[in-house]
């Protein structure tokens, strides 16, 4: 996953880093690394934002929540 789609998953989401650690239950700093590119976002994490960002895109609140 590159540093731009896990910035648009989270976007996409509506989360921050410091909720997709908690969420995770890892390190906030390990999240930033993930962010910066320092370290490569681990598969399964990856494909897990993914789907649910797709599913996010395709399946939107309803409009008069936005």
């Amino acid at each position: 996953m590159t540093t731009g789609r896990l910035r648009e998953c989270l976007d996409l989401l509506g989360w921050t880093q410091r909720g997709l650690a908690r969420m995770l239950d890892r390190p906030e700093g390990t999240v930033r690394q993930w962010a910066r590119g320092a370290v490569t976002v681990p598969d399964d994490v990856a494909a897990w934002l993914d789907t649910l960002a797709r599913f996010h895109a395709k399946h939107p609140a309803p409009s008069r929540y936005h």
